[in-house]
């Protein structure tokens, strides 16, 4: 029978074998087989189809990470997915894939800080030249194409500052131009968007956010189309960016109520940003004004929003803003997001690396807030009381 993708991800991944709702944790360096003969034959079935969960050694995978690769696979609806140990890893298998010396890649401006460190410092010392461009202006992204653009990468929305792009346009440059796309999607998931079924090649998610949802465990998946599958697939091989068993099974039993969790995080937080939008202090940055670039561009491709949102907040006094944070009794002080915990951070504008089109003006700052799964009153009361202290 068809079932919803609610249902699959309740019933998925048992083992009847061993009667387990669950699947076994495997954990092997070395693969054993029958005889010579019998490797052979698994070989040969890896050539044949490489998705298909053939493996003769433990670098590989094994019965555990193929069983999340599957899940993925039919949660991306995309033709395989890739396992690395971190969000970061598969940012950067993406990008490995496809750059070679001499190529050049564009990169939406406000991506995460590892991510611009990779692209912006990292790369040039391969002779591999990035160019960021305006999210909010696609002749920024057009202007900068040459014969040697090979890729580009979007994180959508924006780190820290929540910019949505207009998907397809970009798409159908790159397409016209045969250049390769990838998308950093850890804010929506695919649960909230698929960028594979969209038209991008290569789309991203830090599983160790809202997949696992209880912030103990760290991986990544790389989701791609049959076209950039051979190089994903070479360069997988080369790197030995592989999730580990015990990862990979925490990541499955996370990905049980990844719907039920992101829709308490989507309602939390339209509850939250309701309270937050009344305030003169802060400018939410959030897909809530209707009447906004980002909230249609949001309404265009997304079905959800997660619980990470930012706030630009106006204050001479940084320290008063520092302070707001600080006496947030709820929210806990911590980098990562997408577990079941609330948190908050200042971001200084330091950190967000170097920005080309980040406008904020003399007395506003940052502060980013991730919406977990306490109730949302509280929350609420909580910020309530601690915004009186911004002067």
């Amino acid at each position: 029978m068809d079932k919803s993708f609610k249902t699959f991800l309740k019933h998925t991944a048992k083992d009847f074998h061993n009667q387990s709702v669950n699947p076994p944790v495997v954990r092997a360096s070395t693969i054993i087989f029958k005889s010579i003969q019998d490797i052979r034959k698994t070989q040969n079935k890896y050539k044949k189809d490489p998705t298909g969960g053939h493996f003769d050694y433990g670098r590989q995978g094994t019965s555990t990470t193929h069983v999340l690769e599957k899940i993925l696979n039919k949660l991306e609806e995309s033709y395989h997915v890739f396992l690395t140990p971190t969000g970061f890893g598969s940012v950067f298998l993406a990008i490995f894939s496809v750059t070679r010396p001499g190529d050049e890649i564009l990169v939406s401006d406000p991506v995460y800080k590892p991510t611009r460190l990779l692209t912006e410092d990292y790369l040039k010392e391969y002779n591999i030249k990035t160019v960021f461009y305006n999210p909010h202006d696609i002749n920024s992204l057009k202007k900068n194409i040459t014969k040697n653009t090979k890729l580009i990468f979007v994180e959508n929305p924006g780190s820290n500052t929540f910019e949505f792009q207009d998907l397809s346009k970009i798409i159908s440059i790159a397409r016209k131009r045969k250049i390769f796309t990838a998308i950093d999607n850890t804010w929506a998931t695919p649960y909230f968007f698929k960028p594979v079924k969209l038209g991008f090649d290569m789309s991203i998610v830090s599983a160790t956010k809202y997949y696992s949802g209880h912030s103990d465990v760290m991986g990544g998946s790389l989701a791609v189309n049959k076209k950039i599958f051979k190089h994903v697939e070479k360069a997988h091989k080369i790197t030995g960016l592989r999730l580990g068993p015990d990862d990979a099974y925490l990541i499955t039993r996370g990905l049980r109520t990844l719907d039920v969790r992101l829709d308490r995080h989507q309602e939390n937080a339209r509850k939250v940003a309701s309270f937050l939008s009344k305030n003169k202090k802060v400018k939410l940055l959030y897909p809530y004004k209707k009447d906004s670039f980002n909230f249609r561009m949001w309404k265009k491709y997304y079905k959800g929003a997660s619980g990470l949102m930012g706030l630009k907040i106006k204050s001479k006094n940084k320290q008063s803003v520092i302070k707001f944070v600080n006496s947030l009794k709820l929210f806990g002080y911590g980098y990562s997001w997408g577990g079941f915990e609330s948190l908050a951070l200042h971001q200084d504008i330091r950190e967000q690396g170097n920005r080309k089109f980040l406008k904020l003006e003399k007395n506003e700052h940052l502060v980013r807030l991730h919406i977990g799964l306490e109730d949302p009153k509280d929350l609420i009361e909580d910020l309530k009381r601690s915004l009186k202290f911004i002067r």
